[in-house]
């Protein structure tokens, strides 16, 4: 076994419980450590006299401001004590260097006492805090010395310079991730410790990286933000590199697969737009047109149909399958909610009532035939004889076992020929065979998405899907009027609501969370109340679902009918309220961001989302879309508490703009990848997110792995690349 597949087991002083700590943050082997990275940098490197803090000197200015700095110093003096009317222990210091002391203290740490003995010569390195007369160092980080240090330069690794702060969970702090990781570093100068570049040699050379030591060494432990950034434009490379080549080998792999081969019916799709109660649009015929195109072949489609919140990609995938049930085959239509799954299962039946047809509804709980409900069983067998045309359903359609029953029930379909999916733009050549179970034919697959894709992802994360897009929005369509909303503007919006409910309309009440987090907990100092930061102060200010639905319909609206939706709640009680709402049985509804695709209720004319600050551009955009739907004005109004820079210009950019692919753009700007396609789903790592903002980067990484790929497709010439690329998919987690 090689240096770098070692299990971390095998690493000295990372015992049983460590092992299980690192595990959380899918760490096991000594190169998955090394590639742990950390997310940003303390910087310590201001080395400075005791005297020099002290009023009048040097850094005196400096260090009030809150600038950190450090001291090297010996401890005099160190002891622990109780806080005066608070259950919390001090730990107090006193160090001392050639030109003067200072204090430091520590809350409830009492066993350093035992650590930092009297006479011990430290490192210490952090922020002052207290008044000028009584200043002290709180809570700095520490570093013992050797009594000599004076003469040698100590190798340091917590304190004076740069130190690298990782991302954490609970039970391993950065700072034992700096006493492990530096020493295996220091080990890889023995030659049986070989680290293989993954990068090929002549990509490092014509781009000028440093080498794979070098580069490690220089992110973990870098001497500058200099080095730290030239070693992290190597990583990021190599990452959107590694990326290119899992979408471009899928695209290879995919055209060696068979798929039903779709003859257009042009009379057949001629009906179905003359039957349309509108006209479709250019750009909902060119969409179509592509689609139908795709499905001639005996290739699989592979194909992302894209379009604004409201531009009928629906109507579009239903032209889709209804040439395919024509030709005697079934279509599954696979959405992420129960009530977007309903919502195609009510429009697909209808714009495709004046044809023979048979639809079907399965969910975790219930399922449906031709708008009646049936036993899952039942529609499981008229499903395997090709009695359903097309199955619309969530992830239940996939799953072998039924949820109801927990007994084993696999879907089969009888002649299986596309896949349509909504919001979720990863479905694996393993996933299509499984749902087809056929091993000569896998089926067409046409993904769709409101959320409107900028270049970059197009190009990476989305790099092996054929684009259709959907730029026009139907006519008609009046624009939303969107403002932001201040605290002291609130009591206006609310009257405003209430004449737009008395003219008729509805509104619906978006909300961060469904109820409110749990306090944060915070230290006080010299016996004082905790002091709330920022973070608390945001924390405070986080709408809950179930506090705001209590406010709306007691205080606010107490004459209105009010309904509130979540998550959390059971599928009857969902399906309930949306159909509450629909009937206009309901004023207001209060809800998550279950609601952020695919509801579709005409008559709601207001959107007013609380906290708008904690969403992104894109998902405010979909909020939007749920409103504007009909004949007359809508509104959205974006209640905010948080005046910062960052969310000015977000709540500003979608006042001024309704163009989704413009805002899609703005988002990845201001918010980063990461937040735009939601990292965590996709397990992107890192450094690939941040640098999909850099299309000179994303275009070069890219051309790289085509090159690489059509010279050697298997990459029977790169063996660590060829690993490297294995270990890459799987922690991605794309198929």
């Amino acid at each position: 076994m090689d240096f770098i597949s070692t299990s971390v087991e095998n690493i000295p002083r990372i015992g049983p419980q460590y092992q299980k700590r690192l595990k959380r943050l899918g760490i096991k082997t000594v190169g998955q450590l090394l590639f742990h990275f950390p997310h940003r940098y303390e910087d310590f490197s201001n080395l400075v006299k005791i005297a020099d803090l002290h009023e009048g000197g040097p850094a005196f200015i400096e260090a009030m401001a809150g600038k950190p700095f450090c001291i090297q110093g010996q401890i005099t003096d160190i002891r622990v004590f109780r806080a005066f009317r608070k259950r919390m222990m001090l730990t107090q210091a006193e160090i001392a260097d050639e030109t003067g002391k200072i204090k430091a203290l520590w809350f409830n740490q009492p066993y350093l006492v035992n650590t930092l003995k009297k006479g011990t010569f430290v490192c210490l390195a952090g922020k002052i805090r207290g008044k000028k007369s009584s200043k002290y160092l709180s809570s700095p980080a520490y570093e013992k010395l050797p009594e000599n240090f004076k003469e040698e330069k100590a190798d340091l690794t917590h304190t004076a310079g740069l130190i690298p702060v990782y991302p954490e969970t609970e039970g391993l702090s950065s700072k034992w991730l700096r006493f492990i990781i530096k020493p295996i570093l220091a080990s890889l100068i023995r030659p049986e410790n070989e680290l293989p570049d993954s990068l090929p040699k002549k990509i490092s050379e014509k781009y000028e990286f440093l080498s794979i030591k070098d580069a490690l060494w220089k992110i973990h432990f870098p001497d500058s933000l200099k080095e730290a950034e030239e070693a992290r434009k190597k990583f990021s490379f190599e990452e959107l590199f590694n990326l290119s080549l899992f979408v471009l080998k899928e695209r290879l792999k995919l055209a060696k697969e068979n798929a039903r081969d779709i003859p257009i019916n042009v009379g057949l799709i001629k009906k179905f737009t003359e039957n349309l109660p509108f006209k479709l649009t250019d750009a909902q015929r060119k969409c179509a047109w592509q689609i139908l195109k795709d499905l001639e072949k005996s290739r699989p489609m592979n194909r992302l149909l894209e379009g604004d919140v409201g531009s009928g990609k629906t109507v579009v995938s239903a032209i889709a399958a209804l040439n395919v049930a024509q030709s005697g085959y079934q279509t599954a239509f696979l959405a992420p909610t129960e009530i977007l799954a309903k919502q195609h299962f009510k429009t697909i039946n209808e714009v495709l009532k004046n044809f023979d047809l048979k639809v079907a509804l399965i969910t975790g709980k219930e399922s449906y035939f031709e708008e009646e409900k049936i036993e899952r069983k039942k529609l499981l067998e008229k499903i395997r004889k090709n009695e359903a045309d097309i199955i619309i359903g969530t992830h239940a359609i996939i799953q072998d076992t039924d949820p109801s029953t927990a007994k084993k029930t696999p879907l089969q379909f009888s002649k299986l020929a596309l896949v349509v999916i909504d919001e979720q733009h990863r479905f694996g050549t393993e996933q299509r065979a499984k749902l087809c179970r056929q091993k000569d034919f896998i089926p067409h697959l046409l993904s769709m998405t409101a959320t409107p894709i900028p270049r970059t992802l197009s190009l990476t994360v989305y790099g092996d899907l054929d684009l259709s897009v959907i730029d026009e929005m139907p006519k008609g369509r009046k624009k939303i009027i969107t403002k932001i909303i201040q605290p002291h503007e609130k009591e206006s919006a609310y009257e405003f609501i209430r004449e737009q409910i008395k003219e008729g309309r509805q509104a619906f009440v978006i909300c961060p969370r469904i109820e409110p987090p749990s306090a944060p907990q915070g230290g006080a100092m010299e016996g004082q109340a905790p002091l709330l930061d920022e973070r608390s102060l945001s924390w405070m200010d986080v709408k809950a679902v179930k506090q705001e639905y209590e406010k709306l319909s007691k205080k606010i609206f107490p004459d209105l009918r009010i309904g509130m939706l979540h998550g959390k709640m059971k599928s009857k009680e969902k399906e309930n309220v949306m159909w509450e709402f629909k009937e206009k049985v309901l004023d207001i509804l209060v809800s998550t961001s279950v609601i952020e695709v695919g509801v579709d209720v005409p008559n709601a004319s207001v959107m007013m989302i609380e906290g708008s600050e904690k969403f992104g551009l894109a998902q405010l955009h979909q909020f939007r879309g749920r409103v504007g739907r009909a004949e007359w004005q809508s509104y959205c109004f974006l209640f905010t508490n948080e005046p910062g820079f960052v969310t000015n210009r977000r709540l500003k950019a979608l006042v001024s703009c309704d163009n989704g692919f413009e805002l899609a753009e703005k988002d990845l700007q201001i918010r980063g990848p990461g937040d735009f396609t939601g990292q965590r789903q996709w397990g992107l790592p890192d450094l690939a997110m941040a640098s999909l903002s850099d299309t000179v980067m994303v275009s070069e990484a890219r051309n790289e792995a085509k090159e690489i790929l059509s010279q050697d497709p298997q990459l029977k010439k790169y063996p660590a690349l060829r690993e490297r690329l294995q270990e890459f998919t799987k922690r991605i987690h794309l198929e």
